[in-house]
């Protein structure tokens, strides 16, 4: 089962016990997608959505055109999407795949319109597969 960031275990008689050990900032990793992909052809589109479409499906959010980041709970289950994104690359243009910790990306600074919006929150409860 998985818990939300700071919550309490409940011993069998229901009185709270210590704090769950907290989820590390330096364990818990965002995966993010960046690519730039030709879509001169009818072809090359139907590639280019036919991508999208797989990141999407595996959870991604969009940041950016196209940026897009997972918030994954280790390197691990990182490591196992990026076998299935790999399989999943058109034979065209370029996508890079980069592995951050939740503590780097909190430390993100977003803009819009020269004003300071606020970093995307982890989701509140990590999904165990």
């Amino acid at each position: 089962m998985a818990a939300k960031r700071g919550s309490l275990q409940r011993k069998a008689s229901g009185e709270r016990a210590e704090p769950m050990s907290s989820i590390s900032g330096y364990r818990v990793m965002w995966l993010f997608v960046l690519f730039d992909l030709p879509v001169k052809s009818r072809e090359q589109r139907q590639q280019y959505a036919h991508f999208r479409k797989e990141i999407l499906s595996r959870g991604f959010t969009q940041l950016q055109l196209s940026v897009y980041a997972k918030h994954l709970p280790s390197e691990q289950a990182a490591d196992s999407l990026k076998t299935h994104i790999v399989r999943a690359l058109p034979p065209g243009g370029q996508v890079r795949l980069l592995l951050v910790t939740d503590h780097q990306f909190g430390k993100m600074e977003v803009y819009n319109a020269r004003i300071r919006g606020r970093v995307e929150s982890a989701p509140t409860q990590i999904s165990l597969f």
